[in-house]
């Protein structure tokens, strides 16, 4: 018997993310992100209904900004008060936890997806998705890139244009490529 999709790419285990079932899982998240991306600039929520259903869990008071993507949507926490700007990008093939009014500047990108290094295994669609955790009251600057399995704790900044390639301990400053405590 075969795994639900969901608890199957949550797992941390490999598995084939070029099924029929991982494509329907897309194309849903495509639907509400198109819903949310064109929504009209006077809507009053800050999260198109489509995708606030989507989403695994949405506090209150959450706001992105269009333009907006997501690969799933379905492994996606926001908690109350989280602020996403413009051109936010989150694959989330792991689940993401995004804490407390954090807010995550211009062209923030999330990634969950960690692709096999074997080439064969790759080609055949082979993956797993890793956890991202941002805590409570993170400052995420503009363009940065957080990859699979990192946290960034509690009240840590991370400057512009980085990029995140392992934990960021609560309350630290944290810029460069790879990003280091400033």
């Amino acid at each position: 018997m075969s795994r639900d999709p969901i608890e199957e790419m949550t797992s941390g285990d490999w598995y084939n993310a070029l099924t029929p079932a991982y494509d329907a899982l897309r194309m849903a998240a495509r639907q509400a992100v198109h819903a949310h991306n064109t929504t009209r600039p006077d809507a009053r929520s800050g999260i198109a209904p489509e995708l606030a259903a989507l989403l695994k869990s949405v506090g209150q008071q959450c706001l992105i900004e269009a333009p907006f993507h997501c690969s799933y949507g379905c492994n996606t926490v926001l908690e109350d008060g989280v602020f996403i700007n413009a051109g936010a990008v989150i694959l989330d093939s792991g689940p993401v936890s995004i804490g407390a009014r954090s807010m995550l500047g211009p062209n923030v990108h999330l990634y969950c997806a960690d692709h096999h290094r074997d080439v064969a295994k790759r080609r055949a669609g082979i993956e797993r998705g890793l956890p991202i955790t941002i805590g409570p009251d993170v400052w995420i600057g503009g363009g940065v890139i957080v990859l699979p399995g990192v946290t960034i704790g509690a009240g840590a900044i991370v400057g512009a244009g980085s990029v995140v390639t392992r934990d960021v301990v609560a309350g630290a400053r944290v810029a460069g490529n790879p990003a280091h405590e400033i």
